[in-house]
């Protein structure tokens, strides 16, 4: 097992960084065509804004992974938080109340469990031997 993990642990790490660097690539060139979409408009939408946060988001979570080698269950959280808003601001006129609701409850659940992941972090943290 352990002649195993040697071979292909840092294949695995390899194919784990190009994936990564993959993902800030293509959000940078998202992030790129928002703009100058938001150029060619000549206008600037909170939808517009949105996506750029989400773009922001993925690119911290990627940068967080890359420097610790951790990946918090907290940073795809928020990220799904602003997703569920740019959606609510996108489709406000054709939300019936009812699915208003249902996102508001479910923004409200995902900021829920956010502190609760939180404080259980604080309370129990890591040890220095938890690697995964």
């Amino acid at each position: 097992m352990e002649r195993l993990k040697k071979v292909w642990l840092p294949v695995l790490t390899l194919v784990e960084d190009i994936g990564l660097l993959l993902i800030a690539l293509m959000a940078i060139v998202a992030m790129g065509q928002e703009v100058w979409s938001i150029m060619l408009n000549h206008q600037v939408t909170l939808a517009d804004l949105l996506l750029l946060f989400i773009y922001l988001e993925v690119l911290a979570m990627v940068g967080l992974y890359l420097r610790s080698g951790r990946l918090p269950v907290r940073m795809p959280l928020y990220i799904v938080i602003v997703a569920l808003a740019r959606y609510m601001a996108l489709d406000m006129k054709n939300l019936d109340t009812w699915r208003m609701l249902g996102l508001a409850g479910a923004i409200l659940v995902i900021a829920i469990a956010i502190l609760v992941i939180r404080f259980g972090h604080k309370k129990y943290p890591y040890g220095d031997t938890d690697h995964l």
